[in-house]
């Protein structure tokens, strides 16, 4: 078994082990999904009725796809490199034969394994109780661009956490604030986990678009119900695509300053 296949194991483990935290994490989920379902729900309480260009089978189909998206995109336990950083435990992996960047998204995927087969099943239980019309996408081009985007977005999102946590090389005091502030606020609220983001204005959307945001949970799902279609996915799929080789190289310069720094406090 190689090294990162059991770190794969034992990060499965964990996350089976502190079943509170993971619990209060799904159940967070869940709920930010019935309330947003329920919102849409009465806005459509005429089945006819359209509104900002979404049938009421497209909108609810996209809360719904919040769930697995966000379960694939946002479960991430690379959010604990700032803190390993902060109390020094970072020493523990620069003296031992293994990639502190593999060991973190080694963690991810494990992560995200257990969130997609708990999302798939809420999804299916949410389902039964709630009885919503779905829109089931058949088209085979659709399906694999959302696929393709989920991945992009997989990579935007671990990319962005990994830079976020090099802050407390220069400032541990000030990496939880920073931390808060664009994962829970910007994340939330510009990717599109909250409502789908063309509800903005076409200018707002048009500045968003050339950010990394809309493309964590707006893209992948907006290919997925056809409202994003032919040249516009193979568009959008260059610009996150872009996102990831900008973020790769900022990321290992802003790690390479870091290291050079790190002292070790709290060890």
């Amino acid at each position: 078994m190689s090294k990162y296949t059991r770190v794969f194991t034992i990060s499965m483990e964990h996350e089976l082990v502190y079943r509170m935290n993971f619990i209060m994490w799904r159940f967070r989920n869940v709920i930010q999904v019935i309330l947003v379902f329920f919102l849409w729900d009465a806005i459509f309480a005429n089945p006819s009725t359209e509104v900002f260009g979404y049938t009421r089978d497209q909108m609810l189909s996209y809360v719904f796809g919040l769930l697995i998206v966000r379960g694939l995109v946002l479960s991430a336990r690379s959010m604990e490199v700032s803190g390993e950083i902060s109390r020094g435990d970072l020493s523990n992996y620069l003296i031992k034969p293994v990639s502190y960047f593999k060991y973190w998204l080694t963690r991810d995927i494990s992560s995200k394994s257990l969130n997609l087969v708990f999302a798939i099943f809420e999804t299916a239980i949410l389902f039964i109780i709630l009885k919503p019309p779905l829109f089931i996408q058949t088209n085979p081009t659709a399906i694999a661009g959302a696929i393709v985007a989920i991945l992009f977005a997989m990579a935007i999102y671990f990319l962005l956490l990994f830079i976020i946590g090099a802050i407390p090389f220069w400032a541990p005091e000030a990496a939880w604030g920073v931390h808060f502030v664009i994962t829970i606020v910007l994340v939330e609220f510009l990717s599109g986990a909250l409502f789908p983001l063309d509800v903005l204005p076409p200018q707002i959307l048009t500045v968003l678009s050339f950010t990394p945001f809309p493309y964590l949970i707006f893209f992948p799902l907006e290919i997925y119900l056809g409202k994003i279609i032919g040249l516009e996915i193979i568009k959008g799929l260059f610009i996150s695509g872009a996102w990831i080789v900008i973020m790769w190289f900022f990321m290992n310069k802003v790690w390479n300053r870091g290291l050079k720094l790190y002292e070790g406090h709290g060890r």
